[in-house]
């Protein structure tokens, strides 16, 4: 109920107001059912303006510590963060992928709609960025269709930093379902679920129209934080970054966790 309320009596009109929001292709979202929405991710505003262009709730996840914090406002924002449907997922250790995984499959179960980046943290630069695979197992153990999203001008209104975000238009586009029940039975192969991740991510670009950087995005954090070139020249060493995990960076946090460095893999767990 609360939900409701946040979209459309508290939140959700002074959302429209500001951005008017423009939409293509939302008859691609089903009416029924569970369903991957697979977005690109440009800014904060991204989980807030994605839900008020939908008839049906979207449910992200979001880091517990969002839920647990002390005295008034760390009340307020776990409320704030219940009501607009987030799911709360402990991301430390090593099991946290495998619970985000679980989650998303009892979302899915349950015929509701989940929300998720791909690309596992926002983009630095506003281009696309190598997706992981979680996505992919997730659509593969799950069998529910992929609707890829472009979200469009969000980090114009609110690039990396910025609290705040100015008022302006802002578009999201919606693209055909992506069936991948061609691979059913397949969710081990970590070649399999390369494949279907870069399927979705060339779904997602020919929707948004960005340039595409064959990097990880917390790569390319890690990268220019060291005042090194995003993209890696011919023949050099590959960069450290972080290995495949299935949650993605809170897009509540208006400026995002420091990406560690470390080796990069195909983790098959996402």
């Amino acid at each position: 109920m609360f939900y409701w309320i946040m979209k459309h009596v508290l939140v959700g009109p002074w959302l429209r107001l500001a951005f008017r929001p423009w939409t293509k292709g939302v008859e691609h979202v089903p009416d029924a059912g569970g369903a991957i929405l697979a977005s690109n991710h440009l800014a904060v505003i991204d989980s807030f303006v994605l839900p008020i262009v939908l008839e049906r709730q979207v449910k992200f996840l979001g880091k517990s510590d969002y839920f647990t914090g002390r005295g008034l406002k760390g009340r307020l924002v776990a409320g704030f963060m219940r009501g607009v449907g987030t799911i709360p997922v402990d991301r430390s250790g090593g099991k946290a992928s495998e619970a985000a995984l679980r989650t998303g499959m009892r979302v899915l179960d349950e015929g509701e709609l989940f929300g998720i980046y791909p690309e596992g943290t926002r983009s630095p630069d506003g281009r696309l960025y190598r997706g992981k695979t979680g996505v992919a197992r997730l659509a593969l153990e799950s069998g529910s269709p992929v609707v890829p999203v472009a979200m469009v001008g969000t980090d114009v209104a609110q690039p990396l930093g910025r609290v705040v975000p100015k008022p302006r238009p802002i578009g999201v586009v919606f693209g055909e379902p992506l069936d991948f029940s061609r691979y059913r039975g397949m969710e081990s192969d970590r070649f399999v679920l390369r494949a279907v991740a870069d399927e979705i991510m060339y779904a997602i670009l020919r929707l948004s129209e960005q340039e595409y950087v064959d990097v990880y995005a917390a790569t390319a954090k890690v990268r220019l934080a060291q005042g090194l070139p995003v993209d890696p020249t011919p023949g050099a060493a590959r960069p450290a970054a972080e290995p495949e995990t299935f949650v993605a960076d809170e897009p509540t946090d208006a400026t995002g966790p420091a990406a560690p460095a470390a080796k990069e893999t195909e983790d098959p767990t996402g």
